[in-house]
C-alpha cells in the first residue's frame, strides 16, 4: 500500500496572532456602532415623547357667566288696522316698509251704498221735520181751543201726542243720518298715528269684513327684542334687568336693553318663554326685524374656571370629563377628573375638582398620554425642563 505524503504548512504564532487580533477589532467596531444606534433610536424616541403643551395657572376668580338668546328686533306697539265697515277695496295706498304719518290715507272702500244710505236717510229726515213742524203749529192751535172750551181735554192730549211721537222720530232720524255719515267716512282708512308699514293682508278687489285686518302699523319710538327662554333658565332672568343687545350687522356693538316683560306661560310647541327687552340706545341702528343677540349676565360665587380647551373625554369614557394637570418639577402630566358647570364668557367654564394654584394644560389635551413628558414655555415664571426644552 503506497504512502501518502501530506504536507502540513506550518502555523507560526506571528499568523495566530495577526488573525485572532483583526477579528476583535472587527467585533469591536461592530459592538460601538450598535450601542451607538440604540442610543441615536433611544434619544429619538425620547425627544418625540416630550410635547410642547400651552398651559393656564388656575385662580380663584368671582365667575360671570353668560347666557346667549337669538331674538328679533321688534316695534313694542304694533297694531294691525282694519275698516269699521265691510266692502269692496278699491284701493291700497301704501306698501311694506313704508314710512306713514297720523292720518295719512291708507285705503279705500266701495262707498256706494253708504253714501245712498245717507241721501235716503236725509230725505226721511226732511219729512219728519216737516210733519214735526206741521203738529207744533198745530198743536199751538188745539191749546187755543181747549182754553176757549171748545175742544175737550182728550182732543187736546191726541194732537200732543202726535207732535210728540214727529218729535222723537226727527230725532232718531237725525241719530240714524250721523251713523250713516260716520259709515261713509269709515270707508277710508287713516293711520291714527306715525309708523311703518310691517304688513298686509288684502289686495285690491278683495271683499273685507268689518274688523278684517288690512294694514299692521308698527311705531318707531319705541322698539324692542323679543326672544325665547328655555325652562330651566327662567329663574337667572328678573324683569327690570339691563341687558346687552348685539345686532348681526354690528356684532362688536354692544346696547343696553332692560328686560319688560316675562311670559307666565310657556309656548305649547318650543316649551320656552317669551321675553321681551326694551332697547334703551341705538334706535336708529336696530332696524325691525334684525338678527339680535341678548347677552344675559349671571353672577355667581367665586369658583374655578378654566379654558373650555382644556377639558376632554377619554374615548372608552365619553361622559367623565377630564385635564392633564402638569407636574412641573418632574415636567409630566396626569389625568384628573373633573365636573363641569356653567359655561362663561371668554370660552370658560365652570369646574368642580380642582384647586387654586395647579398647572394644567389649556391646549393640545387629545394628544398626550397618561406620565408623558412635556415642555413648558419659557418666559412666564415656570421652572425650565430638565430634558431639551423648545417653543410652543
Amino acid at each position: 500500500m503506497p504512502k501518502l505524503n501530506i504536507s502540513l504548512m506550518p502555523i507560526t504564532l506571528d499568523r495566530l496572532h495577526f488573525r485572532y487580533t483583526n477579528k476583535g477589532r472587527l467585533l469591536a467596531i461592530l459592538l460601538s456602532l450598535t450601542i451607538s444606534s440604540g442610543c441615536s433610536d433611544q434619544d429619538k424616541q425620547t425627544q418625540a415623547a416630550s410635547r410642547p403643551v400651552k398651559v393656564f395657572r388656575i385662580e380663584d376668580t368671582s365667575m360671570v357667566g353668560v347666557m346667549s338668546f337669538a331674538g328679533e328686533v321688534r316695534a313694542r306697539i304694533e297694531t294691525p288696522l282694519s275698516f269699521r265697515v265691510g266692502g269692496k277695496l278699491l284701493e291700497r295706498k301704501v306698501d311694506i316698509g313704508d314710512q306713514v304719518h297720523k292720518g295719512q290715507l291708507l285705503a279705500i272702500l266701495d262707498g256706494n251704498d253708504y253714501h245712498l244710505a245717507v241721501l235716503g236717510l236725509k230725505a226721511q229726515l226732511a219729512s219728519a221735520q216737516a210733519d214735526s213742524t206741521f203738529l207744533r203749529d198745530d198743536l199751538g192751535r188745539y191749546r187755543e181751543l181747549l182754553a176757549q172750551k171748545v175742544i175737550s181735554p182728550p182732543e187736546f192730549e191726541r194732537h200732543e201726542t202726535a207732535y210728540t211721537t214727529a218729535r222723537e222720530r226727527t230725532v232718531a232720524l237725525e241719530a240714524h243720518l250721523g251713523q250713516a255719515l260716520n259709515q261713509l267716512t269709515y270707508t277710508e282708512l287713516h293711520a291714527d298715528r306715525d309708523g311703518v308699514v310691517t304688513a298686509l293682508a288684502v289686495e285690491a278687489g278683495q271683499v273685507l269684513a268689518a274688523g278684517q285686518a288690512v294694514v299692521t302699523l308698527a311705531q318707531l319710538n319705541e322698539k324692542e327684542i323679543h326672544f325665547d327662554v328655555p325652562e330651566h333658565r327662567l329663574a337667572e332672568i328678573q324683569r327690570q334687568q339691563v341687558v346687552n343687545v348685539s345686532l348681526w350687522l354690528d356684532d362688536n356693538r354692544r346696547l343696553k336693553a332692560k328686560i319688560r316683560e316675562i311670559s307666565s306661560a310657556a309656548e305649547p310647541a318650543s316649551r320656552t318663554y317669551r321675553v321681551k327687552a326694551t332697547l334703551l340706545e341705538g334706535m336708529d341702528v336696530a332696524q325691525l326685524g334684525m338678527t339680535a343677540t341678548v347677552h344675559v349676565a349671571a353672577n355667581t360665587a367665586s369658583g374655578i374656571a378654566i379654558p373650555l380647551s382644556a377639558v376632554y373625554t377619554p374615548q372608552n369614557q365619553p361622559n367623565h370629563p377630564m385635564v392633564w394637570l402638569v407636574d412641573e418639577q418632574a415636567a409630566t402630566v396626569k389625568s384628573e377628573p373633573v365636573r363641569l358647570g356653567k359655561t362663561l364668557a371668554g370660552e370658560r367654564v365652570a369646574v368642580e375638582g380642582l384647586v387654586t394654584g395647579q398647572l394644567l394644560v389649556s391646549a393640545g389635551v387629545q394628544r398626550l398620554a397618561e406620565g408623558q413628558a412635556v415642555r413648558l414655555p419659557e418666559g412666564s415664571g415656570l421652572p425650565k425642563n430638565r430634558g431639551r426644552e423648545g417653543q410652543l
